[in-house]
């Protein structure tokens, strides 16, 4: 167990030192939820104003920019940008060389977009806490459905991008085509109140609209554990699936990269 723990560490600070010597990616990745935010709240606040006042309509905005639209593509694209410059860079066959456990690196990744997915939910919260939001529920709570947002996110781009992704150019196409229609159906962009009957339906399909949901309804109204029943469920189901695809794919990547 402390070997897996120190792989896992020597992993994570790996991929953040080599973010924090780049640091365009850290900078993106923090201007982006903050526009998305204040776009969100105005549009929220001047769309349902007689429902909602400016504090209540940065608590939705920012439950929706953050898991919705900030983890995504830091945690989900970061992942898949991650492997994709790593075999570029011939960096996973030297990982490949040593006993790093397969578990270690997919948890290394974890933690590493785990980290900036934690300062992405701090600079969110503190700039609605500004136009007045408040957290209504339970703060473990809401860090539960984070911390399942960021596996969920972080094992589809590892599968992403041990499958899919072989050059740079793949990312953001893949990321794109496969991300912007579940982010708009999972209420991200556009609130799912607003959504016809079919597309609520089709939603339940999506797991960022149950990232989004569950995240809303502690957040803004105060719900508990027992009021979220099928969010969470799909949530836990969709993160251990997700975790379980991970490795398999770090396992089938490990093949084909040998042969090569």
């Amino acid at each position: 167990m402390i070997h897996l723990w120190s792989q896992t560490l020597a992993v994570a600070r790996r991929i953040l030192l080599e973010l924090w010597r780049r640091q365009r990616s850290l900078l993106f990745w923090s201007v982006f939820p903050v526009a998305v935010l204040l776009l969100n709240g105005l549009i929220y606040a001047e769309r349902a104003r007689e429902e909602l006042n400016l504090a209540q309509a940065f608590e939705r905005a920012g439950t929706a920019t953050l898991v919705g639209a900030a983890l995504f593509f830091s945690c989900l694209g970061g992942s898949v940008a991650t492997i994709v410059a790593e075999r570029e860079q011939r960096t996973l066959r030297r990982l490949f060389l040593t006993p790093l456990q397969g578990v270690a690196y997919f948890l290394g990744i974890f933690f590493a977009h785990g980290a900036i997915a934690l300062w992405q939910t701090l600079l969110v919260a503190a700039i609605a806490t500004l136009f007045g939001a408040q957290m209504h529920g339970s703060y473990l709570l809401a860090a539960g459905i984070l911390l399942l947002s960021v596996l969920a996110y972080v094992g589809v781009g590892f599968l992403l991008g041990s499958q899919f992704a072989r050059r740079t150019e793949d990312v953001n196409a893949l990321v794109a085509a496969f991300g912007v229609p579940l982010l708009i159906l999972g209420g991200a962009f556009v609130p799912s109140r607003i959504f016809p009957p079919a597309l609520v339906h089709l939603a339940h399909f999506n797991p960022v609209y149950h990232m989004n949901e569950a995240l809303t309804k502690v957040v803004a109204e105060g719900l508990t554990v027992a009021d979220l029943g099928m969010h969470l469920r799909v949530l836990i189901g969709f993160a251990l699936l997700m975790v379980a695809s991970g490795w398999l794919a770090y396992r089938q990547m490990l093949n084909t990269e040998q042969r090569l």
